[in-house]
């Protein structure tokens, strides 16, 4: 089964991650983005356990798209290492998907 489609999760600042959002579907490289507004991320940074409230942002996308829009995050994210990570969309709703594919932009931006 060839994989197209994409679930991508950001992580960032709270006061950040709409301006994030909308930067992507702007620029074309999402077809959606879901804002969750704040989740608590707990992890480990410079040897220590961080304990952080961010937004959470969930993208929808192409696989093809990917890359561009890592970079394109990284150009405009305030992290040094932002989390962002492609899930496989393996099944959907044939017409959203198709909606997807009518949505972002054969080049991303």
């Amino acid at each position: 089964m060839e994989v197209k489609y994409c679930v991508v999760f950001i992580t960032a600042p709270v006061e950040e991650a709409p301006k994030i959002a909308r930067f992507l579907v702007e620029k074309k490289l999402a077809a959606c983005v879901n804002a969750v507004e704040e989740v608590r991320s707990l992890y480990w940074w410079e040897g220590k356990i961080e304990d952080d409230k961010e937004g959470l942002l969930i993208v929808k996308t192409r696989l093809d798209l990917f890359e561009k829009l890592k970079e394109e995050v990284k150009k405009v994210h305030p992290y040094c290492v932002p989390e962002i990570i492609a899930l496989p969309i393996v099944a959907g709703n044939e017409e959203y998907l198709k909606w997807v594919d009518e949505t972002v932009s054969s080049e991303g931006g």
